[in-house]
């Protein structure tokens, strides 16, 4: 019931354009991205910009920021949870990002990654699994990779269940064990085929738009090409419909050994937000030991003179002596350090 109320609330964006019910009004900045309106910015040529986000706080700037698509990625077992790969992240634990990402983005059109595990059984656990990480996720379309037929099934079966499928080729985190780890794929003629022929199939069985991860950029375009739905590029050049970067990637918020392994050749930093949080922390640990933090602005709660004299009585009453003197000398400290501030400014 929470995720069907959640959905409720937030309008799923996925609705057809005219319904018994007149159909969804014009759109404005501020209004929903639904997938007609993919479709129709990808008709005039428009590019579309796609960030990848795992919480309320980073959904709220990609909501703020315009952006049209915000992909709850499994990424996240490596962004977030400091794992190698994206394989350990759970159904579960996807739905929690999921749930945080809807509470705090009400503008783009929300997909959520299918994590490894969650859909290769069958055509009926990938139909489970897309229908959980709407209804209790909040999403409005799911994302799965690769182009075996297995999956090429199963993202079939997820369209004809009534749920939007946005597909994945080239570089497939989560099939690293037979590509070998994180290798770019397209990079010979076989390769490079496969990828645009995976594409089509994906197209194919019904998915609304294709993810291109890490192959050459002639690769990319000639997929874009040859699709009649718009892609969407990482790593791919700048021939797709659209680009995604990774939240914590294209703010360079990270700064330490392990996102260094872990962050890809093809991220541009937009910003150094990593060292302005690493500044900011350490002047914040030099004045809590230099007892500058808190000061007078930050001390907010008052006592009058009145109540801190009969607070001392009860306190000396009960025979805390010691615990009086500290709450006199702090009432006195407090006051002088407020006149002090109020003289200076």
């Amino acid at each position: 019931m929470r995720g069907l109320r959640q959905l409720a609330r937030r309008l799923l964006s996925n609705v057809p354009e005219n319904t018994v019910y007149g159909g969804p009004k014009q759109q404005s900045p501020s209004q929903r991205v639904t997938l007609a309106n993919l479709r129709q910015k990808h008709a005039r040529g428009e590019p579309i910009s796609m960030v990848t986000a795992y919480d309320y706080p980073s959904a709220v700037h990609v909501d703020q920021a315009g952006i049209d698509i915000c992909l709850v990625g499994d990424s996240a077992a490596m962004v977030v949870h400091g794992h190698d790969t994206t394989l350990p992240v759970t159904l579960d634990l996807m739905l929690s990002h999921c749930q945080a990402v809807a509470r705090g983005a009400t503008r783009p059109l929300l997909v959520g990654d299918l994590p490894f595990g969650s859909y290769e059984s069958s055509s009926n656990q990938a139909v489970d699994s897309a229908v959980r990480v709407l209804k209790e996720g909040g999403m409005d379309a799911i994302k799965l990779e690769g182009g075996a037929p297995s999956r090429i099934s199963a993202a079939g079966a997820i369209v004809e269940a009534g749920i939007a499928v946005m597909g994945h080729v080239g570089l497939t985190p989560q099939a690293i064990s037979v590509l070998g780890g994180f290798r770019p794929q397209g990079k010979n003629i076989s390769s490079a085929v496969k990828v645009v022929e995976t594409a089509l199939a994906l197209q194919e069985a019904g998915c609304f738009s294709v993810v291109l991860e890490c192959v050459p950029a002639p690769v990319a375009a000639a997929a874009t090409s040859a699709l009649q739905i718009p892609t969407i590029g990482i790593g791919a050049g700048p021939f797709c419909s659209g680009q995604v970067l990774v939240y914590h990637d294209l703010l360079g918020m990270l700064q330490h050994p392990h996102h260094a392994k872990v962050t890809p050749k093809f991220c541009k930093q937009y910003a150094r937000v990593g060292d302005v949080i690493n500044k900011a922390l350490l002047e914040y640990k030099q004045e809590v030991e230099s007892k500058t933090f808190p000061g007078p602005s930050h001390t907010p709660y008052k006592i009058t003179a009145k109540d801190v004299d009969g607070f001392l009585k009860e306190l000396q009453r009960l025979g805390l002596n010691d615990a009086a003197t500290a709450a006199a000398e702090a009432a006195e400290n407090i006051e002088s350090a407020s006149k002090q501030s109020s003289g200076s400014g």
